[in-house]
């Protein structure tokens, strides 16, 4: 018996793969990488911050992140893609700058407009460290 495939589901798949992609340019540190996913207006909801909103001023914050946490990769476990919405649920660990042992999980909820992401909201279970 043939596969039956529906139309959205291969744009579910992109969306979960550019998702997952963005996640590997977070370990990395590609700041340059991550600034192509982004729309110029694009907001990010982080705990225990106030609203970012801007590419750049997203970008100077995962900067500041980065050098607080000078090693720390992410693992996507899951994916869910609905419309133009992806829910990721990724764990990672590191090192901190204090040369300390960092690791969390969460879901990260991505709405994106014309294939940039125009808004990321981030929830994790342990904010104590932040």
């Amino acid at each position: 018996m043939g596969s039956v495939s529906s139309p959205g589901r291969s744009s579910m798949r992109d969306l979960s793969s550019k998702v997952t992609q963005f996640f590997e340019f977070l370990s990395t540190q590609s700041l340059g990488q991550m600034a192509n996913f982004l729309k110029e207006d694009a907001r990010l909801f982080f705990p225990k911050t106030q609203p970012l909103i801007g590419k750049e001023r997203i970008l100077k914050f995962f900067q500041i992140l980065f050098r607080q946490y000078p090693e720390l990769t992410f693992t996507v476990e899951h994916t869910i893609a609905q419309q133009d919405k992806v829910a990721a649920h990724w764990r990672n660990r590191g090192i901190n700058r204090k040369n300390e042992p960092y690791e969390n999980e969460g879901v990260t909820l991505f709405f994106l407009e014309d294939g940039l992401v125009s808004l990321m909201s981030d929830f994790f279970k342990d904010t104590g460290k932040f």
